[in-house]
């Protein structure tokens, strides 16, 4: 019989530790980003920095990491961890307890969604070299995912109208989000992340 001792034995890949690694600083991220978080009139959905660290996590970490990210943060978010929008927590927002709750649960396919259009499949490659329309249209197609969740999880708690819903999720926050992404833009065109 072979004696092995455990330095023979490597039961996770220096990769895999590190895009575990990768996938719990983004899900902080996106934890500290909800702490950013600003009312706006007429409507009880804040206005966060949440989407920009899905934006990134998709766009840094490709499609499986990015999404495997923002399922940490959720899961953070369930067990008690004050990382959803103001520092709230708790399974129950994650079912239905509060009218944002389903922007909470489009995070993690928005993110895979973009990581995938960047990264143009599931291998990860430099995302500074991606072209800008790219970058774009993948983040409008994120967008776009967290704005058909949102709204149905806004009226399933609510009962409002479907119209009245996208006036309350969407209308209010084109604005902010063109903004965000132009931040990720920078983000990803910056000089340490092209060094890195």
């Amino acid at each position: 019989m072979r004696n092995t001792t455990t330095s023979e034995v490597q039961l996770v890949g220096d990769e895999t530790t590190l895009n575990i690694a990768r996938a719990a600083l983004f899900a902080a991220l996106v934890g500290a980003f909800a702490y950013v978080s600003f009312p706006f009139p007429g409507t009880p959905v804040p206005v966060t920095l949440q989407v920009l660290g899905v934006f990134l996590a998709g766009i840094l970490l490709g499609p499986v990491w990015g999404g495997a990210a923002l399922v940490l943060y959720l899961a953070a978010g369930a067990i008690g961890a004050p990382v959803f929008s103001g520092g709230t927590a708790g399974v129950a927002i994650l079912l239905g307890g509060e009218p944002t709750f389903g922007y909470l649960w489009s995070y993690p396919i928005a993110a895979a969604l973009i990581g995938l259009v960047v990264h143009g499949g599931l291998e990860v490659r430099d995302p500074s070299a991606v072209g800008l329309p790219r970058l774009v249209g993948a983040m409008v197609a994120g967008t776009a995912v967290i704005y058909a969740l949102g709204t149905v999880g806004f009226v399933f708690v609510t009962g409002v109208g479907v119209v009245e819903a996208l006036l309350a999720t969407v209308a209010p926050f084109v604005v902010p989000e063109i903004l965000k992404m132009a931040a990720a833009v920078a983000v990803v065109r910056s000089d340490a992340i092209r060094a890195g």
